[in-house]
This record gives C-alpha cells, sequence and structure tokens, in this order.
C-alpha cells in the first residue's frame, strides 16, 4: 500500500477544510459574531497538518482501489473530527460527541440532529452547518479533486469509492475533469434554486442555507421547525421539485447537456424513481385527505414528504408521526430504497432495487426453464457477473449492519418503533423517522454509546458500507502496509 500518497491526499484534503472554513468564519464577520475566531482557530491547525503532510508530492503516486477505499474512509472521519471543533470551542454545542453526531450528519447529509433550538444559533455557525451538506452532497474526495491536481494514476478509484451507487463512471477521461464538471452542474442547480426561493419571499440568508440543504439532501434547515416555518405552497413546491431533481442520476443531466435527450429519458432507473416518487404521492394522498380537507392540501404534504424521504433529504412541512399507518410505513419503504445511484441521496438506490428485482426474476426463470439462457439487463446493457455480486453483498452487509445497530441501540430501551426507525433513518441517510425520532423530534436523548452507532450507520450509508468496513477489519490492521 502506498503510505506516502495516502497521507498526501490526507494532507491536501485537511488543506480544502482549512480553506472551507474560511466561509463561515467570513459570515460570522457579516454578521458581526465573534464565532469567526473559533473557525479560524481551527482553520489553523488544519494548515499546519497541511504543511507536515502535503509538503512534497510522493515519486510514487500511483494508487489502487484499497487505497481509494482506505483514503475515502479516513477523509470523512477526519473532516468530521476537526468540522465538529468550531460546534464546541464556540460553546454552541459544549459536548464534542453531540457536535461530531452533528457534524458527520452533516457531511453524510444525513440530516439528523441533536439541537432542541436552532433559530437562536449564530449565523455563521448555521451556515457551516448547511455547508457540510453541500459538500457532503457530491463528496469531500470530489470536491478536494475539483479544487486541486489529484488526476494522476488512480484518481479515479477515489471517485468510484466515493460516488454512490453499484457503478461509478467517468464523464471524460479524468477524474478531475469528471468532478469539475459534476460539481459545475451541482453549484448551478444550487443557484438556480437560491433564485426561485428569493421569489418565494424567503431573504437571501434563507435561501441558500435550503439550497445547501436540499442540494445535498440532507435537510437541515436554520427554523425549528424547518420548511413548515415558511407556509408557503409556492416554496413547498419549489423545494418538493429540487428534491427530486437532487435525486436524479448526475449524469442523466451531463447527457441532457449533449443533447442525448432519448438516452437520459429511457433510463430504467428514472423511470422506476419517478413511478416509485409518484405510485408513493398517490397512495399517501389518499390516505391522508381527510385529515386535511382538501385532496390538493393533501397532495402538497404527500408530495413534499415522499420526496424529502425518498431523496432522503430530511426535511418536513407536516408532522407525519400523525398519519395513518399505512403513510407511514410507505414512508419507511421509500427511506430504505433512496434516491438514484449517482445523485446526492442516500438509501440502497434504485438502481440496486433494480438489478435485485430482475435477479430475482432471472432465478424464478431459471426455475420454470431450467436449460433457458438468461441474461440480467439494466437499459438494455448486460449486467455483468461481478457488478450483481457487489450488489448482493452489499445488500446482504446492510441487513447484517440494521440487526447488529438496532441490537446495540436497543441498550437504551426505547420503545421498537423508535429504535428501528432511528438505525434505518441514519444508515439511509434521511435524518428523521417516527415516533420519538420524527420530523419534530430529535436525537439528543440518546446515550453517547449510541449516538458514536448512529455515526458509524451514517458513514456506512454515506460511503455504501466497504471503505468503513475495510478500515474497521481486524485483518487490514495485521498486516503491515
Amino acid at each position: 500500500m502506498n503510505r506516502r500518497m495516502i497521507g498526501y491526499i490526507i494532507g491536501k484534503m485537511m488543506g480544502v477544510e482549512a480553506l472551507v472554513l474560511l466561509l463561515p468564519a467570513l459570515i460570522s464577520l457579516i454578521y458581526r459574531e465573534d464565532d469567526y475566531v473559533f473557525f479560524l482557530m481551527t482553520s489553523v491547525v488544519l494548515a499546519v497538518i497541511y504543511f507536515l503532510l502535503a509538503r512534497k508530492k510522493p515519486e510514487e503516486s500511483t494508487i489502487y482501489g484499497k487505497e481509494g477505499l482506505v483514503i475515502v474512509a479516513v477523509a470523512w472521519v477526519l473532516w468530521s473530527i476537526f468540522g465538529a471543533i468550531p460546534f464546541t470551542i464556540s460553546g454552541n454545542i459544549p459536548n464534542y460527541v453531540d457536535a461530531f453526531f452533528e457534524t458527520v450528519s452533516g457531511f453524510t447529509t444525513t440530516g439528523s440532529t441533536i439541537l432542541t433550538e436552532i433559530q437562536s444559533l449564530p449565523k455563521g455557525i448555521l451556515f457551516w452547518r448547511s455547508l457540510t451538506h453541500w459538500i457532503g452532497g457530491m463528496g469531500v474526495l470530489v470536491f478536494v479533486m475539483m479544487l486541486t491536481s489529484l488526476d494522476d494514476k488512480g484518481a479515479m478509484h477515489l471517485m468510484r469509492a466515493e460516488v454512490p451507487g453499484p457503478e461509478a463512471d467517468k464523464l471524460v477521461p479524468k477524474a478531475r475533469s469528471t468532478a469539475k464538471i459534476l460539481y459545475a452542474m451541482y453549484f448551478a442547480l444550487t443557484a438556480v434554486e437560491v433564485v426561485f426561493l428569493l421569489f418565494g419571499g424567503m431573504n437571501l440568508y434563507d435561501s441558500v442555507m435550503h439550497a445547501f440543504s436540499t442540494a445535498g439532501t440532507g435537510g437541515f434547515s436554520n427554523r425549528n421547525v424547518s420548511v413548515g416555518y415558511y407556509d408557503s405552497a409556492y416554496i413547498d413546491g419549489v423545494i418538493t421539485v429540487f428534491m427530486i431533481l437532487f435525486g436524479i442520476n448526475f449524469n442523466l443531466y451531463y447527457l441532457m447537456l449533449l443533447k442525448h435527450f432519448k438516452e437520459a429519458f429511457k433510463n430504467e432507473e428514472l423511470k422506476t424513481y419517478l413511478g416509485i416518487i409518484a405510485g408513493a404521492v398517490a397512495i399517501i394522498t389518499i390516505n391522508i385527505s381527510s385529515m386535511y380537507g382538501s385532496v390538493l392540501k393533501a397532495f402538497r404534504y404527500a408530495a413534499f414528504q415522499v420526496a424529502s424521504v425518498i431523496t432522503t433529504t430530511g426535511f418536513c412541512t407536516a408532522d407525519y408521526n400523525l398519519w395513518p399507518e399505512l403513510s407511514k410505513s410507505v414512508l419507511l419503504a421509500i427511506m430504505v430504497v433512496g434516491a438514484c445511484a449517482g445523485s446526492t441521496g442516500g438509501g440502497i438506490k434504485v438502481s440496486r432495487l433494480v438489478i435485485l428485482l430482475k435477479s430475482v426474476t432471472q432465478e424464478i426463470k431459471r426455475l420454470h426453464h431450467p436449460k433457458a439462457v438468461t441474461i440480467v439487463r439494466v437499459n438494455g446493457r448486460k449486467i455483468g457477473a461481478e457488478t450483481r455480486q457487489g450488489v448482493y453483498v452489499y445488500f446482504i452487509c446492510y441487513i447484517f449492519i440494521i440487526i447488529g445497530s438496532t441490537l446495540l441501540v436497543s441498550l437504551d430501551n426505547f420503545d421498537f418503533a423508535t429504535t428501528i426507525s432511528a438505525v434505518l433513518t441514519t444508515i439511509n441517510n434521511v435524518g428523521p423517522g417516527i415516533a420519538l425520532v420524527g420530523p419534530v423530534e430529535n436525537f439528543a436523548k440518546f446515550s453517547v454509546f449510541s449516538k458514536l452507532i448512529f455515526c458509524l450507520d451514517m458513514l456506512f450509508g454515506r460511503l455504501e458500507i466497504f471503505p468503513i468496513l475495510l478500515v474497521l477489519s481486524p485483518s487490514f490492521w495485521r498486516k503491515r502496509f
């Protein structure tokens, strides 16, 4: 393993985080808050680490798949460790474990929170909290590749280890160019949403905060009651549309830029994703219409919550804990499904669901016709045995992690609905669950041990299990590398 190159890239990442922390420091200065000092202090520490690790590029700069997984896992943990420091030293989240939970939730775009009072927090602190969503949405490594010169042999291993979904493809030959294209589209969509929210009466600060959280499909709001604070059908509609847009594979947007509209709109994952949304909205609208006295109002709340949950954003405009059991069950189901591969959303991804369902259909056909040659195809392309095996192994690991986490968190002795939904919402990077972790509740009530389990689950979910499993593997540490 190329230890020096790992250290070099980690050093670069610390340097980039040092620069990023200057943004919330600037916001604090603009609003005449003293918190800029805490961002600058953390930035200086990270700058020192950068100079120690990344002063000189190693002669051997090649990295492979294993190094890519290790770098991604370590980088996300370190960004969260240092990103939590301003929350604690400023006194806004005095308990460091709580601050770490909030930061991991931010970078992994989960949106679960331990905060009970949000609106009274300083503007710079809230800006940093939402900015973690925006950076984490497209990926910390992708963000660093876009800003630095990480464009050498094996750089694509970093992207493939971080971009969600069973496959991550280059849009153009060089990884850094791919990262720039992804972030250009990401920035453009975010900016357009800001403009639309401004037209809806939001001030500039609130518009940026909510656009960051929508883009990263994270769900942090600077309001105690989330988007429900504005009680605006227009704002609900804008955020609903953009949540759905950010849940779509960004490769399809690139195809549209190239005017390959037919190829983009025929994508099976996209059609399945939109079909699931339409079906869930229809079921919930019918189920809750009597609660709101109007089908249109029921549709507004149903569409918003379905978009929020399936894209794993986590915003809320209604307390769906009060909805009928059918509606809550539909939300839990689509929470597991999640958004599309290559999007900023979480969950197991629609593409994996499509492959799993087609694999089941293939096995049933084999039972009926043992001698028939059956092939699993998605978008007309054959899905190789290696990809299918990766999906099966991912799903098995996903189930075991949920079972293990549920058993460990149950030590806090909360009811089953609270415990299982807390695990599901963190590993799927959704944010709120049901019962005591519902849309108007938070995670402050859990023990330190459970919060650390949730942090691990959030990282498992965002990095798609294997980078974290590799670093936690005893055999990895036993070997000299």
